[in-house]
């Protein structure tokens, strides 16, 4: 966590986010917890919350992603991002995004708005801009990649690029499938799928296929995130998984 001001890693918030299937009318709560490790060492988590909500009078899905520093991290780097994004109950396109950054002295607010029908969107930072079609935005793009049959459909080693919003700023995410692993998990043994979301080196990634996401093979939950950093590997751990306050692994 205490490496997410790097717009690469940055992507590792909205990836916590993997096709998990909503359904109701605005009673369904999930909450997911991840716990954040350099090495041994803890150093934040990050808790995803998903809610049936409705927006303008449409079905709509809401979520809320909250990662922090926590301990000796925290006394160093001070992280307190929120991302929040509500979409369409049926299509997965966003209606309105919103990023609420605190890294130490760093702060960033924006909230967008989505047109789809005009492909615009309307930015409190920058105004009106046209768009791709069917673009997503960096919290709910593996929601709209799941919803899509994309993790059905995709083979080993294609690539699926989808114009997805960071920020107030347009870019191609890049999602690259790598097979199947048997991975250990607190909840036990579970065949996972292996998704590389193609994105920039930078600073701070090892190389830029360095982010690798595990999704449950059944389940399609995500259950774990390793980020190969030139400091080690980053590696988020699904710890708590709950629906309507029900704790789903026991």
């Amino acid at each position: 966590m205490f490496l997410i001001n790097n717009t690469g890693l940055k992507l590792f918030l909205f990836t916590f986010i993997c096709a998990l299937a909503m359904n109701g009318e605005g009673r369904n709560r999930e909450i997911l917890v991840f716990d954040l490790k350099l090495g041994f060492v803890k150093g934040g988590e990050a808790i995803l919350t998903i809610r049936d909500t409705s927006f303008n009078g449409k079905k709509a899905v809401d979520y809320h992603l909250k990662g922090y520093t926590t301990g000796i991290t925290d006394k160093i780097f001070k992280v307190d991002d929120i991302y929040e994004s509500t979409v369409d109950a049926k299509s997965y396109l966003p209606y309105r995004s919103v990023r609420n950054i605190k890294e130490r002295k760093y702060r960033y607010y924006n909230e967008v708005f989505h047109y789809h029908d005009k492909d615009s969107i309307f930015s409190e930072k920058t105004g009106w801009a046209k768009v791709p079609d069917n673009l997503t935005d960096i919290l709910t793009v593996f929601f709209y990649f799941a919803k899509n049959n994309m993790i059905d459909d995709i083979g080993k080693g294609k690539t699926v690029v989808l114009p997805t919003l960071n920020g107030h700023e347009v870019q191609n995410i890049k999602i690259r499938f790598n097979g199947y692993e048997m991975l250990e998990t607190p909840m036990g043994p579970l065949e996972s799928m292996v998704l590389s979301p193609v994105v920039d080196k930078g600073k701070v990634l090892k190389r830029s296929d360095g982010l690798k996401f595990y999704i449950s093979k059944d389940s399609h939950i995500p259950v774990q995130l390793d980020f190969e950093t030139k400091a080690g590997t980053l590696r988020a751990i699904l710890v708590s998984y709950r629906i309507n306050g029900k704790e789903q692994f026991k």
